[in-house]
């Protein structure tokens, strides 16, 4: 089984990285192959229609569509490209800030994306960036890239950092902590790679706000605009507070979009639900989240990570050697298993590593960051798919933006994040 894994598993993600066919139909083969093949239980390879990140997906369009009808986004758009329009390279500067900030109070990438992006397409629309222009893809890349990327430095901001923390306690009794970790990554994973990105979209997206923008706010807010605010305040609030309360942000994002789609008091009919909610990217969401639980429940991952560790090179006279050589372990996982996996299968194989490489267990534990948060294919990170699909932007346009960012993370970042390490004490 796990051979029939490893070939499905390779013509998935061979699908998804081509892009020959939609990313939907891929998951849809992947779906039927995998249940045709008895490869893992249906259990298993739907495993993504149950998982949380699914319904936060299919929420967080139900929020977009109500963000955009009820003009709110365009209303905030306003304000925001009078702060944030003197320049296209400061307007790209001004999202991927807003990005990084967000995630400090709310602990959902998918959520975040579905808040912001409707309002950066609207900003985009207001400083003369129609769709298709390259202005345009940049900011909505800007998103993206910036809400999963730059997360990773904050522990309760993203999947695969619950799925770090969650593991390094069950395998070794360890518990990470808010400021220490947030010390340790914020400073190279989150301001620098943060610049790194807004270099790379003001280079590849070259261009210009082409016209003068609106800065007034269009008179008080209408009554349907309150009653959106007043939602998604609570429910902004509800996921700052999730560790109170103890209802994850999928369910509470969920509440809002069943509120939205009531009727009379909600914003969203059903015409528009079924027309406007994009189904395939949910799909295609789930197919990766399947993707990922098969290679974990076949052992496919398990033997893919030993494979890598027998071949590693290792040393503990060299640090730097095996600090790259253990991010380059966790990057390759990630094409396997994708970011949110990656955890799941490093983490178990922490103490060998350790002991291979002579650095601490716990420095072992936290270099795996530095790979998960490297995209170098977009599919690698679910909400950047998601992002792609609400901005309408291409995976080739995509593809380009985290080659040539994964390329200066290696280059410069990685040896960068080890004299952070050291400096701390952590090598």
């Amino acid at each position: 089984m796990i051979l029939v894994a490893a070939l499905l598993t390779a013509l998935t993600i061979g699908l998804w990285a081509t892009g020959w066919l939609p990313e939907y139909l891929t998951a849809m083969i992947f779906f039927t192959l995998a249940m045709m093949s008895g490869v893992a239980p249906a259990a298993t390879i739907f495993a993504g229609f149950a998982s949380s990140a699914f319904w936060l997906v299919l929420s967080g369009f139900v929020l977009g569509i109500a963000i955009r009808k009820t003009g709110l986004a365009d209303r905030v758009a306003r304000a925001l490209t009078a702060k944030l329009s003197g320049s296209y390279p400061q307007l790209v500067a001004g999202v991927v800030l807003l990005t990084y900030a967000l995630a400090f109070v709310m602990p959902s990438n998918m959520g975040r994306i579905a808040v912001l992006m409707p309002i950066v397409l609207a900003v985009a629309d207001r400083a003369g960036l129609p769709e298709g222009s390259r202005g345009r893809i940049g900011l909505a890349l800007a998103v993206g890239f910036g809400t999963f990327m730059l997360s990773v430095s904050i522990l309760p901001a993203n999947v695969p950092n619950l799925v770090l923390a969650g593991s390094v306690e069950t395998e070794y009794g360890i518990h990470l902590t808010y400021v220490p970790y947030l010390l340790l990554h914020a400073p190279v994973l989150g301001v620098l790679k943060g610049i790194a990105l807004v270099g790379c979209i003001c280079v590849l997206f070259r261009d210009r706000v082409h016209r003068a923008v609106l800065t007034d706010l269009a008179g008080p807010l209408t009554g349907a605009e309150q009653r959106l605010a007043l939602l998604l305040g609570v429910t902004l609030l509800l996921w700052l507070t999730d560790s109170l309360h103890g209802i994850s942000p999928a369910w509470v994002g969920l509440a809002a979009a069943c509120l939205c789609l009531l009727p009379r008091v909600g914003f969203v009919t059903h015409d528009e639900f079924g027309s406007q909610v994009n189904f395939r990217t949910c799909i295609y969401i789930a197919g990766i989240l399947g993707m990922a639980a098969m290679v974990t429940r076949s052992g496919l991952g398990e033997q893919v990570g030993r494979a890598l560790v027998a071949v590693a090179p290792l040393d503990p006279a060299a640090p730097l050697q095996s600090f790259a050589t253990l991010v380059g372990i966790s990057t390759l996982l990630n094409f396997v298993v994708t970011s949110n996996g990656v955890p799941a299968l490093f983490t178990p194989l922490a103490r060998t590593l350790a002991a291979a490489s002579g650095l601490q267990l716990t420095t072992v534990l936290m270099v795996q960051v530095i790979g998960y948060s490297t995209t170098v294919l977009p599919y690698q990170a679910a909400p950047i798919v998601v992002a792609l699909q609400l901005g309408r932007v291409s995976t080739a346009a995509a593809t380009r933006l985290s080659v040539v960012l994964a390329v200066i993370t290696f280059a410069a970042l990685v040896p960068l994040d080890y004299l952070w390490f050291r400096a701390l004490g952590w090598l």
